[in-house]
């Protein structure tokens, strides 16, 4: 045996020369006495030194290697019992070096209870009380399918009383709510024999067990003997119970009559995780399906997490299958199962299914990590512009404003909205600027950010994290001014930038922070900035375009400006009001005025 990278070599070395040559379960533990690894093995001092013979394959298993300070095991009779051991230890220790299963939740039972006029319900716990427990179910609306069914279709009872013969005959119970509903038949007062409410209890039997053909079957033996005796109220019953079994059959998948009691698996992975799909057919039907995910730590082989899974879910949801199609043989011999690897017929269309399934998980498992990563990239972006902006919080609400105007004529502002790091055009305004008097920047921001914020303030509205001004230090001014004044200078933060070198100024600092060119902090506050203008410069083209379409109708001689906007609400453009008869115009702005709007636009 070759020289191992292990610093414990000289002491490991007398433990693995006194390892069995027989199946079990090997534990590794570090030098503060924690269990680092738990392994399975068909040849326990095989496994084991292997670990110490040449160089790893990769370097998780060499730090593994490196980290053992102590050996233990435990001998077992088969590989199967060594597969069951190992899983147990992993989910009560969780070894640092080990596979770890994603999902451990416990799943719901429905049991027939061991009683007079058994009850039927859904349950975690199994208790062993002589009931009879069928699951467990991986799906929770499975279970409520199949009680909704039971109940619309057998009359049975939902209370805890003891209902054996001798307390009915005391005469001591009355029929609840439940017997008033036509839900329960009333066999606490001995309206109801117990023999027929057991071929009940037989029937959903047999449902649980898959075997709904065979209750299908019998019910309509039924339905018809009524039907010849004449008790058609009776055959009437038994065929609106045929129609919820029908209905429940049809939400079942179908596979093949010929297939019963087959268990399928497909298995996909990844570098970092490992997912399992299972189906179980009964009947033909599939009455369960399940996947779950394995995160890998040591590049662990698809044959040797195939395993893992087979035997977990064969614990768990107490399979006793015999025949189990796969698409590869495991790692592990289990005692009297088949393995069946398809290559056509039923069972490769099952396992095409089951294999359909695991992407459509795994993809499904991919768009919500994408997601949790988008997220993580807005926090970083938002905790990187606190950082560069010396902000109290993350500005995850961002507000910037844009002035407009051409030599003072049609003044208009643009507030674009940003919240954490993106636009929300929804929240978008723009103002008309009705106070000031030719171009004057300042006082037009002013006005705007006292419109917007006392409006805000009043209406009890949030205020954004941070504001940006389209500008440089007298803008910024202009800002901090209707801050102060609105008594809101401490809780929003306010910067302003300039086009020319991208400065970006800070309120009472004379000195501008320069940004790099590629920081995501400048990026984000140009992206808002170039919004603003160009909300801002749509707002301002519409507005010059209002005015040039009202001037022209004001240029007709005897035609006033609410003639005008009569006309343009009416009509909508002046183009269609060219093509206008003067009786059309004449129920709106009177007989003269049409014809004085006719004749100047087809003057010759």
């Amino acid at each position: 045996m070759k020289k191992s990278i292990n610093p414990n070599w000289a002491y490991l070395k007398d433990k693995i020369a006194v390892l069995p040559d027989d199946p079990g379960v090997y534990q590794y533990y570090n030098k503060d006495g924690k269990i680092i690894y738990v392994g399975k093995a068909k040849n326990l001092k095989k496994r084991v030194s292997s670990y110490f013979v040449g160089k790893p394959d990769n370097g998780k298993t060499a730090l593994l290697v490196r980290n053992i300070a102590n050996i233990e095991h435990i001998v077992v009779h088969t590989e199967e019992d060594a597969l069951l051991l190992e899983n147990n230890l992993i989910k009560k220790y969780q070894p640092r070096y080990n596979v770890l299963l994603k999902d451990d939740k416990s799943f719901p039972w429905i049991v027939v209870k061991n009683e007079h006029f058994p009850r039927v319900f859904a349950t975690r716990n199994v208790i062993k009380d002589g009931s009879i427990y069928y699951g467990p179910y991986t799906s929770v609306a499975m279970v409520r399918t199949l009680l909704d069914l039971f109940k619309s279709t057998y009359p049975l009872r939902n209370c805890k009383l003891n209902l054996a013969p001798h307390k009915i005959a005391e005469g001591k119970y009355k029929v609840c709510l439940e017997y008033h509903l036509g839900n329960c038949k009333g066999p606490c007062v001995g309206l109801y024999d117990e023999d027929s409410y057991l071929k009940n209890i037989d029937a959903i039997k047999n449902i649980l067990k898959g075997n709904i053909h065979a209750v299908i079957r019998h019910l309509k033996e039924v339905m018809h003997t009524y039907a010849a005796d004449f008790k058609f109220e009776e055959a009437e019953e038994i065929k609106q119970k045929l129609k919820q079994l029908n209905s429940y059959q049809s939400k079942s998948a179908v596979v093949s009559s010929s297939i019963n009691n087959v268990d399928v698996y497909s298995i996909i992975d990844d570098e970092n995780s490992a997912y399992v799909n299972f189906l179980k057919v009964a009947n033909g039907a599939i009455i369960q399906a399940h996947t779950i995910e394995f995160k890998k730590k040591l590049n662990e082989s698809l044959p040797e997490l195939l395993s893992l899974a087979i035997g977990e879910i064969r614990e768990r949801l107490h399979s006793t299958a015999r025949e189990v199609i796969v698409p590869l043989k495991p790692d592990t011999e289990f005692e009297s199962v088949k393995f069946v690897i398809p290559k056509m017929g039923e069972k490769k269309k099952l396992l095409e299914l089951s294999e359909r399934n695991v992407k459509y998980y795994r993809l499904e498992k991919l768009k919500q990590q994408s997601i949790r990563n988008k997220e993580t990239r807005e926090d970083r972006i938002l905790s990187t512009m606190q950082k560069d902006l010396q902000l109290k919080a993350k500005p995850r609400h961002i507000e910037c404003f844009d002035n407009s105007n051409i030599q003072g004529n049609y003044p208009v502002a643009a507030c674009v909205v940003f919240k954490n790091a993106k636009p929300s055009k929804k929240d978008y305004r723009h103002f008309n600027i009705k106070t000031v008097v030719g171009p004057d920047d300042f006082a037009s921001m002013e006005e705007i950010l006292e419109r917007r914020y006392a409006r805000l303030i009043n209406e009890g509205d949030s205020l954004p994290n941070l504001i940006i001004i389209d500008g440089g230090k007298g803008q910024l001014s202009a800002a901090v001014k209707i801050l102060r004044k609105l008594n809101i200078e401490d809780e929003v933060a306010v910067i302003g930038i300039a086009k020319r070198l991208e400065e970006i100024f800070f309120p009472n600092d004379p000195v501008p922070l320069y940004l790099d060119k590629n920081s995501e902090t400048l990026k984000i506050i140009q992206y808002a900035r170039n919004e603003a203008h160009r909300f801002g410069i749509t707002f301002h083209r519409n507005q010059r375009s209002k005015d040039f379409v009202k001037s022209e109708l004001n240029a007709i001689k005897g035609i006033g400006e609410k003639t005008s906007n009569a006309l343009l609400e009416e009509f909508k453009s002046v183009e269609q009001i060219k093509k206008l008869a003067v009786n059309d115009m004449e129920n709106l702005i009177g007989k003269a005025k049409a014809r004085i709007v006719w004749d100047y636009f087809h003057a010759t």
